[in-house]
């Protein structure tokens, strides 16, 4: 049976290939900019925060206020997606990519330059929680940009793969912030690293974000923008826009892609914890074993974002999310034999499953929404998944292990988060042979009205 294609004049008149990677390193750069300077700031809550910005609490009381403070982010972030996405939808993708990532790289090296506790008292942890909401501000705003900077641009066959590419910058970002940490805290004494080592790896993303404000410079709107521009259909408020058409999109697309949150905060940082606290592990293996997952990711997200331009959304991001499921428990049983080789055997499956949920997320959630309010709808939806799954899992997780003791706990936490993205899921239209410069519909239904296809062809796009 055939199905929908993108056929609005809009789409006639693709750029180039060369072109197309320019767009694409542009976003990849920029989004992996935006991860290093939101993960490094996780690094430092976990090994120097609480003593420079919270000493004066007992070490548990300064280590949890350091990570309350980096929870905060997500509530910021779910702001910075209604008023990036208002701005993204009213005046253009390109300029809130820009503004975003100013805003992040300004708010990351003034975290560099702040005093202490011992030098301004409470002042310097109520700067860091400023300084830190407006970090989550910008992230708020970037991811959305840039994943249409990405899919609104690329041919309609490839949408997957290029829009899977932004994704890479959450495996690069953890990966330089943790490298950054780990080159620094290996080079200065203790003592140095609590006195201004910590602020090398904040003051360096200067370097990353120029060259990400750079690249961003020399690249065009999107066609899909332009059509709206064209059509004059920009909606006057965009969120309400939004919210009275496809609320059921963004509270499904949001709790879809839940997993992907508590999974790779699984991998990260309630994984870590575990294989320090409960199974003796170094903090140095703990940190290897994150890398090498990571470096993993950098290829296989783009790998399953190029299999969902063939098979489709939603059966590659189901897959993903029901292997999550499968393997919470061997994960923990893995890791319990305390070897170091299974180790690296359970984190690496793990990332496998996360990266088939992961690659075509972005690409799918875009895809949910008409042109006029896609910035807002894109960026609400994946912060809320943000919110409900990476802000919740290091708390949910902790409380678990210490009611029970039992690792099972987490893993049925993991199943049990899968599950609801897998109903989600189901209950979400598949997306991939849609319409992506409609104006004022989802791009499956535009795509389906756009050619008179009957109710059998739509359904058959599910």
């Amino acid at each position: 049976m055939a199905h929908t294609v993108d056929t609005s004049s809009a789409s006639t008149s693709r750029l180039d290939l060369a072109k197309m990677r320019k767009i694409a390193l542009a976003s990849v750069i920029g989004t992996t900019v935006e991860w290093y300077d939101l993960f490094v700031f996780g690094t430092a809550s976990a090994l120097v925060f609480n003593k420079i910005f919270f000493p004066s609490f007992d070490p548990i009381v300064g280590t949890m206020l350091a990570f309350g403070t980096f929870a905060s982010a997500y509530i910021a972030r779910m702001v910075g997606a209604i008023i990036f996405g208002h701005f993204g939808d009213r005046l253009g993708r390109k300029s809130m990519l820009l503004v975003s990532l100013l805003t992040m790289g300004a708010a990351t090296f003034a975290i560099g330059l702040l005093p202490d506790y011992n030098s301004i008292g409470i002042m310097a942890p109520l700067l860091l929680l400023f300084l830190r909401v407006i970090q989550g501000l910008a992230l708020g705003g970037e991811w959305g940009g840039a994943v249409l900077m990405t899919v609104e641009h690329a041919p309609p066959a490839r949408r997957g793969f290029y829009g899977s590419l932004v994704q890479v910058g959450v495996p690069a970002g953890t990966l330089i912030a943790n490298v950054a940490f780990l080159i620094v805290a290996s080079t200065v004494s203790t003592e140095a690293l609590y006195s201004w080592g910590w602020r090398i790896p904040f003051l360096a993303s200067v370097l990353l974000v120029t060259v990400g404000i750079y690249i961003r410079l020399h690249i065009e709107e999107t066609p899909s923008f332009q059509a709206v521009k064209t059509a004059g259909a920009k909606a006057k408020m965009p969120f309400a826009a939004l919210m009275a058409k496809y609320w059921k999109q963004v509270v499904l697309g949001g709790v879809a892609t839940l997993s992907t949150g508590s999974t790779f905060t699984l991998l990260v940082a309630s994984g870590v914890s575990y294989g320090k606290k409960e199974l003796g592990h170094s903090e140095s293996l703990m940190l290897w074993v994150v890398l090498a997952s990571c470096i993993l990711g950098l290829f296989l997200i783009p790998f399953f974002g190029k299999l969902s331009d063939k098979f489709g959304r939603k059966p590659i991001i189901f897959a993903g999310v029901a292997a999550e499921a499968a393997l919470a428990f061997p994960m923990f049983w893995l890791m319990d034999t305390k070897s170091v080789a299974l180790l690296f055997v359970a984190y690496l499956a793990m990332m496998t499953a996360f990266c088939a949920n992961y690659g075509p997320i972005a690409t799918f959630l875009a895809e949910l929404f008409g042109s006029k309010v896609r910035y807002s709808g894109l960026s609400v939806a994946y912060m809320l998944s943000g919110l409900l799954g990476s802000a919740a899992t290091p708390f949910v997780t902790t409380w678990l292990l210490g009611m029970t003791g039992q690792s099972s706990s987490i893993a049925w936490y993991i199943m049990a988060a899968a599950g609801l993205s897998l109903v989600a899921l189901f209950l979400l239209t598949e997306t991939r042979y849609g319409n992506i410069d409609a104006v004022d519909e989802a791009p499956a239904a535009a795509g389906s009205s756009s050619t008179g296809s009957s109710a059998t062809e739509t359904a058959a796009a599910q």
